[in-house]
């Protein structure tokens, strides 16, 4: 299509008059801002969840930070408290033998009060009752003044730092006296007789001679005592005279 676009008509030579440009066509409503804003709430969500996720995230490392921290600080201060048990030991021996006197006193004080203000404390007395996971026992013996298992003597006090423990307590544990065991007929192990139908067994063995060597020496052959229990039973059984004279022939 061609367009004259010159502004003096070439026929009757008037300028012409600028025409204005057809209004373009209204357009048809559509949905395009709902579309955004949802695209928008959508991305909004997305950074929302990913800022949430690294907030946890760095509160996760900041605990855990913290408390490897503090381990290790507990960790330092019991080896610091161990390195100094073997002194303490010596000033609790000190106060023992009333030895704890003067300047010595005091500085045993100043020291007790350092090594309590981070934590350290002792335990282990006579008469607590025994408990493996804090005690250790180096002596045992039986008591009938025990109901179970109980400390004794404490040869060695405890330390512990908080729910740590740092030394368990060194004790002598007492149980109570055990009772003797009954045997089935009534009567304790041992003490029962032995019955006199039962056969006591000879020491030794039987020599080739068919005699039964005993403890005392060779005993006769069993046919020899045979002979002999005859004849001592005919002369329980014979009159007087045939024993008398029986006894004069011999």
């Amino acid at each position: 299509m061609i367009r004259d676009k010159r502004r003096i008509d070439p026929v009757t030579g008037e300028v012409r008059e600028p025409r204005e440009p057809a209004a373009p066509p209204p357009a048809a409503p559509t949905d395009a801002p709902a579309a955004a804003l949802s695209e928008v709430e959508h991305t909004l969500a997305e950074r929302t969840a990913d800022l949430q996720r690294l907030q946890a995230e760095y509160v996760n490392y900041k605990r855990r930070v913290d408390r490897d921290r503090e381990a290790a600080r507990q960790t330092a201060i019991a080896s610091v408290l161990t390195g100094l048990l073997p002194v303490l030991d010596d000033i609790e021996r000190a106060r023992e033998h009333d030895e704890l006197t003067g300047g010595f006193k005091a500085v045993a004080e100043s020291l007790l009060r350092t090594v309590g203000s981070f934590g350290l404390e002792s335990f282990g007395e006579v008469g607590d009752e025994f408990d493996p996971r804090i005690h250790e026992a180096l002596m045992h013996g039986y008591s009938d003044e025990v109901a179970g298992p109980t400390c004794s003597a404490v040869l060695q006090v405890g330390y512990r730092l908080g729910d740590r423990i740092v030394r368990p307590a060194r004790v002598a544990v007492a149980e109570p006296q055990a009772a003797p065991a009954v045997s089935g007929n009534g009567s304790e192990p041992g003490s029962g007789s032995v019955d006199a139908t039962e056969s006591v067994p000879v020491a030794g063995g039987v020599d080739g001679a068919g005699g039964t060597e005993g403890a005392g020496g060779t005993q006769p052959p069993t046919a020899d005592l045979d002979e002999s229990s005859d004849s001592a039973e005919h002369l329980r059984t014979a009159p007087s005279d045939e024993r008398i004279g029986g006894t004069e022939a011999g």
